[in-house]
């Protein structure tokens, strides 16, 4: 399955929470790691939320993010799924989110994961949510995050997106409701939905293509 529509569906698919604006009682600042502060470099890489897609690790977004985040299998029927890892609620300068992270783990890992998993629920009546073996999740800690999505907290237009974010380089209307905001230079795909939840997606801009070129092939589909 193309890798953004498959981020796109486990989320839709997973419980959203009410999100509130958060009170500073933790210590950290506010004003930091927000959503729309992303810095890149001349490499092709960005930084976001103090971390490194394509670079950091999931024990570099635990220090980050805290050690409330969940790993597992999601697979749709007849699929060996994709290694996800998420958190329920995280927050981000003074934003809570839900977030999601793709690990850059090729098939054949996944394949080998699945054989040692220990259960598996249905989190839907088609998706199934598959627990690792521990010593999986050890090795897991060093595996590279390939991809963050990010459920902002209250609904966005498109107008509060651009006032945020800028405008976007590319513009692709998917629905009479849903649009896609490309920021490549950022590595960053936004989701206005007029009929759900606002999704960002974040990879390192030298890989944008993971998000652009499926959107792309469906457009083209479509028209054909």
């Amino acid at each position: 399955m193309k890798f953004a529509l498959y981020v796109i569906g486990f989320i839709l698919a997973a419980l959203i929470i009410p999100f509130l604006i958060p009170t500073s009682g933790d210590g950290s600042d506010p004003e930091r790691n927000l959503p729309w502060q992303i810095e890149v470099d001349a490499q092709g890489g960005s930084k976001v939320f103090g971390l490194q897609p394509g670079l950091s690790t999931l024990a570099d977004v635990k220090a980050a993010l805290g050690n409330e985040l969940e790993v597992a299998i999601i697979a749709q029927p007849n699929e060996v799924g994709m290694i996800e890892a998420y958190y329920s609620q995280v927050a981000l300068g003074f934003v809570l989110a839900k977030m999601v992270l793709t690990l850059d783990l090729d098939q054949e890992a996944v394949n080998a994961m699945r054989e040692r998993a220990l259960k598996a629920k249905h989190m839907e009546s088609t998706t199934r949510k598959i627990t690792l073996h521990p010593d999986d999740l050890a090795r897991l800690e060093q595996q590279r995050i390939k991809a963050f999505a990010v459920i902002p907290t209250v609904n966005l237009d498109e107008a509060t997106v651009v006032q945020r974010f800028g405008q976007p380089e590319e513009r692709i209307q998917v629905s009479e409701k849903r649009v896609h905001l490309l920021y490549p230079r950022q590595g960053l795909d936004i989701v206005v939905d007029g009929d759900g939840k606002e999704l960002l997606q974040y990879v390192a801009p030298r890989d944008f293509r993971l998000l652009r070129d499926p959107l792309m092939a469906a457009s083209a589909g479509k028209q054909g």
